[in-house]
């Protein structure tokens, strides 16, 4: 399975995973949040429904209700509507507060204010006890209704077979004491049933009790009905979805449309992706069957672009190295070709006989083989050092000392080239391989010697400055140009390209000095002036 389908994948199951959980997450909450709220208005229901029914049946009358209502609408938040079970409505609080009416709500609960007749087993005249209900509570609600309209407070002073007593509350004026006998009064003049009628004679000839006692119980509430407030139905709340169960559809159509985007945004963020490591597999194939010229498009600054810059470098670094080897090898076959060809037309010459053998030519021919013996060996030394496998021996060496024993292996060169060689240095510790300090200095003595007429000077110099130990080789010699300076360290190259491979030496011996000082962590320059002299100086780590 390719990459750009396995990061699809991953992010697909992922998103889909994530939005799938917050769904359900999300369903689970709103409808727990739901029945919440519903088991609340269920409660708030019974709250208004009990004080509405309490208010019913202990003052005997609707009247005055409102107030109580639109108290409970205040302390519910809730729309309350009353209606009786003739359509008459009662209280709205949307009427009452002034706003047009909303629907009813699903919340309702009926309210009978009438009391139930409960008379126990062996009550000795049970048709005698329901007369005698039916007379007090009808006096008593007719009592406590008038007591109502006049604004006096009712009491329930108790109940007896379930049927409530009434009594006025304690009146402390004239007026209100007058009132309340004219309640009195007018309740007692209530026309109630005064003997057995034939309802109430037929439940007494009921022979069981438990039938009795129901068929007594409907005769009170039916001659109380008249006098007693109305039953009522109350509605709470107005009619919404809140009750319902939160929809699962509309969630799991967001919970797609969700994982849809994390689809496409998956895609397009690979295809971003992606695109630039086609590109980057395009080129390093191509690389690896050796096209060296290949390179990949640079866009932007993130990770892919620095990765694509990496491998232009990498490019980069490949061409040279490939380049730089192949002058190696043109420039070994130019260094070896012409003495080759030299050597072998004086041995065919010498083998045919066409000149004759004697001392000079053979020690020509010697001096001609040991100079292709240094630059094999040169060359040997400079590709040992570039791979790293060139063997250090280190040891605490004295910079003062080193010169001066250069100096000295250096001494007759020098003379001969009528060159003063002269040392000015301070005693400088530094852990490097003594021997390859040595061929490094050597080196530079050589080319300085070679390039300083007769009755000019080479001074060698050592110090310290800061954590560095410092090294230089002055000449008074011609001099290299600044466009030439750059290539100083290059192999094979001569400053001089009048200089032959007996004048000039291999040109090879800047190229393993330079290795040399950076294999011991240092670094080496150049400076020069055409006709005041050359400074090559190189720096070590002090020891």
């Amino acid at each position: 399975m390719s990459f750009r389908l396995r990061v699809l994948g991953l992010v697909t199951l992922v998103a889909v995973s994530a939005t799938a959980a917050t769904a359900w997450l999300t369903l689970r909450q709103a409808t727990r949040q739901i029945t919440e709220s519903a088991s609340a208005d269920r409660a708030e229901l019974d709250r208004v429904t009990e004080q509405v029914e309490a208010y019913g049946v202990h003052h005997g009358t609707w009247e005055g209700v409102r107030n109580l209502v639109m108290e409970l609408h205040n302390q519910t938040g809730q729309r309350i509507h009353l209606v009786s079970e003739s359509g008459v409505v009662l209280v709205d609080t949307d009427v009452e507060r002034g706003r047009s009416s909303r629907p009813l709500g699903g919340l309702s609960a009926p309210i009978d204010p009438r009391p139930p007749l409960d008379l126990p087993a062996g009550t000795a005249d049970p048709t005698g006890t329901t007369i005698e209900m039916i007379r007090s509570y009808r006096s008593g609600i007719l009592f406590a209704a008038c007591l109502t309209r006049y604004g006096i407070n009712v009491t329930i002073t108790g109940h007896r077979f379930g049927v409530p007593q009434f009594a006025a509350g304690p009146v402390e004026d004239i007026w209100s004491q007058e009132a309340a006998v004219e309640c009195r009064d007018r309740a007692a003049n209530d026309p109630v049933v005064a003997s057995r009628d034939s309802r109430l004679t037929a439940c007494g000839a009921e022979p069981q009790h438990d039938r009795r006692q129901l068929c007594l119980a409907r005769a009170f509430t039916s001659y109380v009905s008249d006098v007693a407030p109305v039953p009522v139905q109350v509605y709470v709340g107005p009619r919404d979805d809140s009750t319902s169960v939160l929809a699962a559809a509309p969630l799991l159509a967001a919970a797609a449309g969700v994982a849809a985007v994390a689809i496409i945004g998956t895609a397009v963020l690979s295809r971003r992706v992606l695109r630039p490591i086609d590109k980057l597999t395009t080129a390093s194939r191509r690389l690896g069957h050796g096209d060296l010229t290949s390179r990949v498009p640079v866009q932007g600054n993130d990770e892919l672009a620095e990765l694509a810059r990496s491998f232009n470098r990498m490019a980069d670094s490949l061409q040279r190295g490939e380049e730089r080897q192949r002058r190696l090898v043109a420039d070994v076959a130019h260094e070896l070709r012409t003495p080759l060809a030299n050597l072998r037309g004086y041995l065919e010459a010498l083998k045919d006989g066409v000149i004759p053998p004697d001392p000079e030519l053979f020690s020509s021919l010697h001096e001609e083989a040991v100079l292709q013996q240094r630059i094999v060996d040169d060359l040997q030394d400079l590709a040992l050092a570039e791979a790293g496998a060139l063997a250090y021996h280190r040891s605490t060496v004295d910079l003062a000392e080193l010169l001066e024993t250069c100096r000295v292996a250096h001494a007759a060169l020098a003379d001969s080239a009528g060159v003063g060689l002269t040392v000015l240095a301070e005693s400088v510790a530094v852990q490097a391989d003594p021997d390859r300090l040595r061929q490094v200095v050597g080196n530079l003595i050589t080319n300085a010697v070679r390039a300083t007429p007769s009755g000019g000077g080479v001074t060698l110099r050592a110090n310290r400055i800061g954590a560095l130990a410092v090294v230089q080789v002055v000449d008074t010699g011609s001099g290299i140009a600044p466009e030439s300076l750059p290539h100083v360290f290059d192999r094979f190259w001569r400053a001089d390209s009048a200089r032959g491979r007996r004048t000039g030496g291999s040109g090879l011996g800047l190229a393993i000095t330079r290795q040399i000082v950076t294999d011991h962590g240092g670094t080496i320059e150049v400076t020069s002036q055409v006709g005041t002299g050359t400074t090559f100086t190189f720096s070590l780590p002090g020891g």
